[in-house]
């Protein structure tokens, strides 16, 4: 095989292969055989071989790295990657519009007809692509969008991702945004070989490019069949001078970058309706899976009038596709052991596939909803699905009832540690009362302590906790902190390199903060809020142990029923003693600062939250301006300061503009909350 004779001989092959990969996997339009591009990359590798220091980040050679890392590091992105409203009907779609129209006006903006950048919206995963000089630089996850993952090694890998762009004068830095989606033929390719391999298979297409991009291993990555397609760019420098979102669209092409053939410009409501009717009837030859069309005000001048809402922009809306239904047949009725002891009906269906996912399961959720809907083991059922919600039953068909149907009956004792089950008078759920002496809660309850929004140890999956409890290793949470690379690499599945990630995953678990712990060990009632309510307002751990249940009541949105829970857990002997093991096991957290009470930042101001947030709920971010001082009130007045919009803001949003009260985003909260 003959060698690049110099270090320009090398580049102009990198350059020439590069070229030729954009013809076959971006424009489906190869210039050589595949024969002839092996030997161009034989070349290649044999030249680098002999020249390891004229071997350049943008080689085709570069894409799969050697070693995997040890785990993902966080991104803060430039600029948030927002999502988008949702509209589900024409009557939703038609708001829209006129909103766009009426605010335009409002602006002084005459507009009777606007057109729109329309595509098809993907059921993948949101990605980040910046690009520093043309070269790809990081590639980065949504995450909650303003912090994501930083999965570069494993964007590279994906072949129509240019690790160069195309063309003359790019932007010093450029950030464009798009979906990762896994073809439904690829999808199947390697579910089957998976299945013959034995290994595990994924669900759905967007399960497997989620999963793909999640590997720390990028040769792992490498191996699936991703594809990428660009939807906008979040950042450039220098700015670019383009005068529309189409504009931007066409740009992209010319570097390189994949955009969908299905995106257009259109005018006018019908036309989105037309379009939208168009993508249904596509929906199922396509061989990529879609969830609905995306419709973006292509004039950016008009887009930078109608501006945002906290987490979505105003000249943009995601028209879902209705949700999907299947009927299919009870086979049977079981329960399952909850977290807290809570006994939920779970319907084993004969698998039927609704909206493009097998669906095997449905709750029922209690004794009273099988009642309400009389479903019995044998009936054919209406299940539907519609996103990533749980499936659940619509409605039984009783015209086609067996004769053997047969009526369910709770059971009198929990199905795994054989304890007798009770109702506690205010609830409607079955309860078994052995808690952490029963494995299924202790299960759960370990889950839950890993958790993202607890513990975050990465790796800790629910199998992994089964065998972990199953093979006698663990029997709390504070075990986990004791667990040697031996015993874990004993596991199934689990190798010596997986067995030191997970126990480096566990050792930086150990610095947290105290609303985190305090979540993470899943008392009754206490959710993220209110663990925060507990930390902000007591500020250390002892204080939150030893706090009566008066006391307690007399912190914000806190009542008798979350004050008993939370005297409950902290008066029993044995949650004390893991408490203490987890401490002893060197977790830790910052101290929480006192505050100045007469010197807090929104002291006396009256504040009004209105519509969904992306990254706080109501309470948190109630709790969050309380604490700084603020007044948090329920409606508009001439006297409010502030009015925080979210998504989906209603007449509150609409009386604050007609007051003139100022109306501020998530954003302004965020910066709020992070001031002290």
């Amino acid at each position: 095989m003959d060698l690049c004779r110099s270090k320009k001989d090398y580049l102009d092959l990198v350059d020439t292969l590069n070229h030729h990969a954009q013809k076959y996997y971006l424009l489906d339009d190869p210039e050589i055989a595949d024969a002839e591009y092996d030997q161009l990359y034989q070349r290649l590798l044999t030249t680098e071989q002999k020249h390891p220091d004229w071997v350049t980040d943008v080689s085709p050679s570069q894409r799969v790295a050697d070693e995997p890392l040890d785990a993902f590091t966080q991104v803060q992105h430039a600029t948030p990657m927002l999502s988008l409203n949702n509209a589900f009907d024409e009557a939703a779609m038609t708001a829209f519009y006129q909103r766009l129209l009426k605010r335009l006006q409002q602006d002084g903006i005459a507009m009777d007809t606007l057109t729109f950048s329309a595509e098809p919206k993907f059921d993948g995963l949101a990605l980040s692509l910046r690009y520093e000089h043309g070269r790809l630089a990081q590639g980065a996850t949504r995450g909650d969008g303003q912090t994501g993952e930083d999965i570069t090694h494993n964007v590279r890998t994906i072949t129509s991702i240019p690790l160069q762009l195309a063309g003359e004068d790019l932007p010093d830095v450029l950030e464009i945004r798009g979906e990762v989606v896994m073809p439904k033929d690829g999808f199947k390719q390697y579910n089957q070989a998976a299945e013959q391999r034995g290994d595990k298979t994924f669900a759905n297409p967007r399960n497997a490019a989620a999963g793909s991009l999640r590997q720390l291993d990028p040769k792992i990555t490498a191996q699936r069949p991703l594809q990428f397609f660009a939807y906008g760019i979040g950042l450039s420098e220098p700015q670019g001078t383009f005068s529309s979102h189409s504009e931007i669209l066409n740009w992209l092409k010319t570097l390189a970058i994949p955009v969908n053939d299905l995106c257009t410009t259109l005018s006018g409501l019908n036309a989105c309706f037309e379009y939208y009717q168009t993508l249904i009837e596509k929906r199922d030859a396509l061989n990529i899976d879609i969830d609905g069309a995306v419709f973006k005000v292509d004039d950016l001048t008009l887009q930078q009038s109608l501006g945002f809402i906290t987490k979505a922009p105003r000249w943009a809306i995601a028209y879902k596709f209705p949700a999907e239904e299947a009927t299919t047949i009870i086979e049977n009725i079981d329960v399952q052991v909850g977290r807290t002891g809570s006994i939920t009906p779970v319907a084993r269906l004969k698998p039927v596939t609704v909206g493009g996912v097998t669906v095997t399961n449905a709750t029922l959720h209690n004794e009273d909803e099988i009642k309400r809907k009389d479903v019995r083991i044998g009936d054919t059922v209406f299940v539907r699905r519609a996103g990533d919600v749980i499936p659940e039953i619509v409605k039984v068909v009783v015209q086609k009832r067996p004769e053997n149907s047969q009526e369910f009956v709770m059971p009198s004792q929990c199905p795994v540690c054989g304890s007798e089950l009770y109702k506690p008078e205010d609830e409607a759920v079955l309860r078994c009362p052995a808690g952490l002496s029963c494995d299924a809660q202790k299960k759960h309850s370990i889950k839950h302590f890993a958790s993202r929004k607890a513990m975050d140890i990465d790796g800790l999956g629910d199998k992994l906790v089964d065998q972990l409890i199953d093979a006698g290793l663990i029997d709390t949470a504070a075990d986990l902190y004791q667990l040697t690379e031996s015993q874990i690499s004993g596991l199934e599945r689990m190798g010596q390199k997986s067995a030191q990630n997970l126990l480096n995953a566990i050792t930086h678990s150990k610095k947290t903060t105290l609303p985190r712990f305090i979540y993470a060990l899943g008392i009754r009632e206490v959710g993220e809020a209110t663990a925060l309510t507990l930390a902000n307002e007591l500020k250390t751990l002892q204080a939150i142990q030893n706090i009566g249940r008066d006391e307690l009541q007399q912190l914000p949105d806190i009542g008798p029923v979350v004050a008993q829970k939370i005297r409950v857990y902290f008066n029993n002997e044995a949650n004390n003693k893991t408490i203490k093991a987890l401490l002893d096991n060197g977790i830790h957290w910052p101290a929480i600062k006192s505050i100045d009470q007469d010197r807090l930042p929104l002291k006396d101001t009256i504040i009004v939250l209105t519509g969904k947030l992306s990254q706080l709920t109501r309470s948190e971010a109630k709790q969050g301006l309380q604490n700084l001082g603020a007044q948090v009130t329920g409606s508009v007045s001439k006297n409010t300061d502030y009015v925080v919009a979210g998504t989906d803001a209603g007449s509150k949003l609409s009386q604050a503009e007609s007051l003139g009260v100022t109306v501020v985003d998530e954003d302004w909260l965020l910066k709020q909350l992070n001031s002290l």
